[in-house]
């Protein structure tokens, strides 16, 4: 009986048989070895309209509280505006993805627009967890370290932060738009997730540079700011058990629990599968075990398109302020809505934004509008 041949798809995304990418080679013969991934193509298609349907509307509504209501911003909000940047100019590249699944693998929108769509969906990856991160170590630092965060957490570092995070994603993504490609196979024109197969071997070391840079890191350390976060919280709470808990450490809470769930539904099965399946490819798995780790990695890859949903989610529960003003923003649409000469003194409110109400207009000061 002969020995069954490996031989790997074209491309990430294509079902029909190709060579091994050139590189880590066996003694074995190589045999065929077909993927079945016509569940893909009413997968893909569907998850990614969804996501657009649902994301768009979600992130845009976000953008236009941030800038026409919620001004001038905090370092939190700062971070926030980024994080609904980067989804929003994710989703909007989403319509070719949909049409190019829903046509069974047919690109026909040119070579720099593939580069382009690939580079949005690893940009907004990558520029979601370090937002995520800023996010996390901003809370962490009010809680634990409150009297220094009123130095070190202000919005002006929060701006110098989110500029350098872009050039970080930019930089380490430009190498991105070299490797992706698009080629032709009979009738159809493939829009490579990867790369070419012949030059695999080189992807494989440059995306997992990458992937341990922007998403191990960030993920270690969101994983102890929360365990030091969560040691705070429950000492503060077993220290004073008949006290209502302050609303920022409520705040604080359910950031944690929106943080992590973003993470352990998008970002964490994603990574695994994808590692393992580059691995697999690399080290020219078996044919049985290349199908069952293709067909994990397709369907957490719509997992990771999803945050541009449930980002808007930590907007909505990780403040008051925004909460109150998107309600009042959803009932009276543009027309202004008095506020109270009050102060919020908490760890995540920086001294310099203050709203007052002038008296007997209750016309309030300090915001921002559109």
């Amino acid at each position: 009986m002969a020995t069954p041949v490996r031989i790997f798809p074209v491309s990430l995304w294509t079902p029909t048989p190709a060579p091994w990418p050139r590189g880590n080679t066996t003694a074995a013969p190589e045999a065929k070895c077909v993927f079945n991934e016509e569940f893909k193509f009413i997968l893909l298609p569907v998850s990614y309209s969804i996501v657009f349907v649902v994301g768009l509307p979600l992130n845009s509504w976000a953008l236009w509280m941030f800038i026409c209501r919620m001004r001038p911003w905090n370092a939190t909000t700062t971070y926030m505006v980024n994080l609904a940047l980067s989804d929003t100019l994710y989703v909007l590249s989403l319509p070719t993805l949909v049409y190019y699944y829903a046509d069974r693998n047919n690109w026909p929108f040119g070579t720099g627009l593939c580069k382009i769509v690939r580079f949005l969906f690893y940009a907004n990856l990558y520029s979601s967890i370090l937002f995520l991160t800023c996010i996390s170590v901003h809370r962490y630092m009010g809680i634990c370290h409150p009297i220094r965060s009123l130095k070190w957490v202000k919005t002006k570092h929060a701006r110098i932060i989110c500029v350098a995070s872009w050039l970080v994603v930019i930089i380490c993504l430009i190498p991105n738009l070299i490797f992706v490609t698009t080629s032709s196979k009979g009738n159809t024109t493939l829009c490579h997730d990867t790369t070419k197969p012949e030059d695999f071997d080189h992807y494989v070391h440059y995306s997992s540079s990458v992937m341990a840079l922007l998403f191990g890191v960030p993920f270690l350390v969101i994983v102890l700011c929360y365990c030091l976060m969560a040691k705070r919280l429950c000492k503060s709470s077993f220290s004073s058990p008949g006290l209502r808990t302050p609303s920022y450490k409520r705040r604080s809470i359910r950031m944690i629990i929106v943080v992590l769930a973003v993470f352990a539904i998008c970002f964490v099965p994603f990574h695994i599968t994808r590692t393992l399946y580059y691995t697999s490819r690399y080290f020219q798995a078996d044919c049985r075990t290349l199908n069952i780790i293709n067909f994990t990695y397709k369907i957490t890859r719509p997992l990771a398109s999803i945050n541009s949903c449930l980002d808007p989610i930590l907007y909505f529960m990780a403040g008051d302020k925004y909460r109150g003003r998107l309600r009042r923003g959803a009932a009276q649409r543009l027309r202004p809505v008095p506020t109270l000469d009050l102060v919020l003194v908490s760890p995540f409110t920086e001294g310099s934004h203050i709203s007052h109400v002038t008296p007997g207009t209750g016309t309030a000061h300090g915001g921002g509008g559109c």
